[in-house]
């Protein structure tokens, strides 16, 4: 969704409860002040939702790029609902915008396909450093909170179609 006139952390409709959910949260340390801004916002909506701090574990990757395999290490080793990647990655001189926007665009999808586990999307592809800030918390709200509204919605839309709640045994291969 474009955010030219839209504000990243307004909801058009009241969230679900994510009392009963877990979540997985994935944070690129590059670009570490934007990215850090993001994990606020999420952190902050998954809790506005009901969602326990107990339910919501973090874990930082080197950058944008890696996104998508610590996202496949919470589908593998953990029993979260949904993961939420954040990241920003912002244009320079070179291609290697173009490599890491779609690398980790097509991971994402990828393994959220293959798992069948939400993975909501939270990386910023912008121009300059003031589009990040502006997206993070800024004049155009915070792409965390879209992230962790998105994660929400999708896990309700999964039980939704499979009532049967699933094994919520824990799994002795946990990445904490």
């Amino acid at each position: 969704m474009a955010t030219r006139n839209h504000n990243l952390s307004k909801f058009d409709a009241p969230l679900p409860s994510a009392a009963d959910m877990r979540f997985g949260i994935v944070v690129a340390e590059w670009n570490r002040e934007v990215t850090e801004a993001l994990l606020e916002g999420a952190v902050r909506t998954l809790r506005a939702a009901g969602c326990s701090d107990l339910n919501i574990q973090i874990k930082y990757v080197p950058g944008t790029f890696e996104l998508a395999l610590g996202a496949q290490f919470f589908a593998e080793y953990t029993d979260v609902d949904a993961v939420i990647v954040l990241g920003c990655v912002v244009q320079g001189d070179t291609r290697h915008f173009d490599f890491i926007c779609q690398g980790v665009t097509q991971g994402i999808t990828q393994l959220q396909l293959q798992w069948n586990m939400p993975v909501a999307f939270g990386v910023l592809t912008v121009n300059d450093m003031q589009q990040a800030l502006d997206r993070c918390g800024g004049r155009l709200g915070n792409k965390g909170d879209e992230a962790a509204a998105t994660a929400i919605i999708m896990v309700r839309l999964r039980v939704e179609r499979d009532p049967a709640p699933p094994d919520r045994e824990p799994d002795r291969r946990n990445i904490n």
